[in-house]
């Protein structure tokens, strides 16, 4: 981002380089805990009736972790979350605007041509992290269930027997590994542990230290 001189006064303003930060995962965690509690809720009303129904048994089953509809499922709605959050987060149009207020520039023409360029940029970051978030979601659980691949239609048995006869079963049926930490709890931990670092770091900036992630590990001391 290019930003033109203004002069205020005797004062000269802009005039210097800068770049416009966009996160891989603006939404952070939470597709994922959307995405995990609209799935949950049929499968709630599917335990209530399938005592004696047989149609709510199959749908319960496939709902379960590792059925292939349950995953095509979660991985969708994780990657429509990203979308739908990102888009209210983050509005292209206020941000070109405030970019030609304060005399910046991208290469691109200012106005509706920056918001279309900025719009296209995050769609593109914003794909890469959804597909991310979902691999993390999903990944953790495989060493314990294992993917199930036979109620696929079609191609289904015969790729559960391929993986059989070639040693791979341990793909569909898993290792009984018990993974404590699933992807939501890895995400979560993971996120609380970057913004406290973040905000001890604002602090010590604050209160003129270097901090603890400054060039070459430098230990902590005082600017005085």
């Amino acid at each position: 981002m290019q930003y033109a001189k203004r002069v205020v006064g005797r004062r000269v303003y802009g005039g210097q380089t800068t770049h416009l930060p966009l996160r891989v995962n603006t939404a952070g965690v939470i597709p994922v805990i959307f995405a995990s509690s609209i799935i949950a809720f049929p499968q709630t009303v599917a335990s209530f009736f399938q005592a004696n129904n047989e149609w709510m048994q199959t749908v319960a089953a496939q709902l379960t972790w590792g059925m292939p509809l349950y995953n095509i499922l979660y991985v969708s709605f994780i990657i429509f979350f990203c979308y739908f959050y990102t888009a209210i987060v983050f509005n292209p149009d206020d941000v070109a605007e405030n970019m030609r207020k304060y005399g910046g520039f991208i290469p691109h023409p200012p106005g509706k041509r920056t918001s279309e360029y900025l719009d296209h940029i995050l769609g593109r970051i914003t794909f890469g992290g959804a597909i991310y978030l979902a691999l993390v979601a999903i990944l953790p659980g495989v060493p314990d269930h294992g993917l199930q691949v036979a109620p696929l239609p079609v191609i289904g048995p015969a790729l559960d027997n391929f993986l059989s006869n070639n040693n791979l079963g341990w793909f569909t049926e898993g290792l009984h590994l018990n993974f404590y930490f699933g992807g939501t709890s890895l995400l979560i931990v993971v996120g609380v542990a970057m913004d406290t670092v973040a905000q001890v770091e604002a602090q010590l900036i604050m209160r003129h230290y270097d901090g603890f992630t400054g060039k070459g590990g430098k230990r902590i001391r005082g600017r005085r």
